[in-house]
């Protein structure tokens, strides 16, 4: 069989306690402030990541905290490039000032699902990432212009699956307001993360199996039961023979603590 590595990856940083899902995470979106989070959830989670070797990437999202980010807010393209800009650039420097680096870029809610359906949206987004450093990886879900935006910037690109989310058959995500939108049960969440990664599909609502080539999978912090979620993740993957790997994992980071080391888990 060949062998296959995949990212874990989470959204954090947005007012909830990561510390239990960190772990087993090999790369973390940091909320940078607008949709969610503050300078002090920014700083210090940027330093539980590094505690536990986990890349850091930018999460940016329209500046709405009432709806967390996850409704379209319509503006000019030059203004989302502005606003993806200055979002990456504040996480930027919490992650400098630790001797550290930015691995990538995903954008949060309804601008990460309005760059997959706007090519105007997905062009700014992936030019605001150029100009802050054109060596950052630009994640987008799989099959969205956003990542075709990126490539055509001269990005290094990254397509994301989700293992918490449940698909449509035209390969779309379930919408939040259904009450089958996710997967919380940790079982079921590993197993479409397995069959993401592994086999390249995941069984849609209908029982149709939809093609998803991936190179992270994404959990979200807000899922409930989260930590058991990426814990039980991590295990199965291990045991089907799935390294869990960050996207830019030929970069040293700055190496983790000792302390952390009996809190990671043993099977990367």
């Amino acid at each position: 069989m060949k062998a296959v590595t995949i990212d874990l990856n989470a959204d954090v940083g947005e007012g909830l306690d990561d510390a239990h899902v960190m772990p087993f995470l090999t790369s973390a979106s940091v909320a940078c402030g607008l949709h969610a989070g503050s300078p002090s959830t920014m700083d210090e989670t940027v330093q539980l990541a590094l505690t536990h070797g986990v890349r850091l990437g930018a999460h940016p999202g329209y500046a709405d905290r009432e709806h967390f980010g996850r409704v379209f807010v319509e503006m000019p393209a030059k203004e989302v490039e502005r606003l993806v800009l200055y979002q990456i650039g504040a996480l930027d420097a919490f992650v400098r000032s630790q001797g550290a680096h930015l691995s990538h870029v995903k954008p949060h809610g309804a601008l990460y699902h309005a760059a997959g359906e706007f090519p105007d949206v997905a062009r700014a987004i992936a030019e605001a990432v150029r100009r802050c450093r054109p060596t950052l990886f630009l994640v987008g879900q799989a099959g969205s212009m956003l990542l075709e935006a990126g490539r055509e910037a001269g990005l290094p690109v990254a397509a994301e699956a989700f293992a918490d989310r449940r698909y449509q058959a035209d390969g779309s995500l379930v919408a939040r307001t259904r009450p089958d939108a996710l997967w919380t049960d940790p079982e079921a969440a590993a197993a479409q993360a397995l069959s993401i990664a592994r086999d390249g599909f995941v069984t849609a609502l209908d029982g149709t199996r939809v093609e998803v080539k991936a190179r992270t999978l994404c959990i979200h912090g807000d899922t409930p039961a989260a930590p058991a979620i990426a814990r039980r993740i991590r295990e199965v993957l291990q045991q089907e023979g799935v390294t869990v790997a960050p996207l830019d994992r030929r970069t040293r980071q700055r190496p983790p603590a000792a302390a952390a080391d009996s809190a990671a888990p043993r099977h990367v």
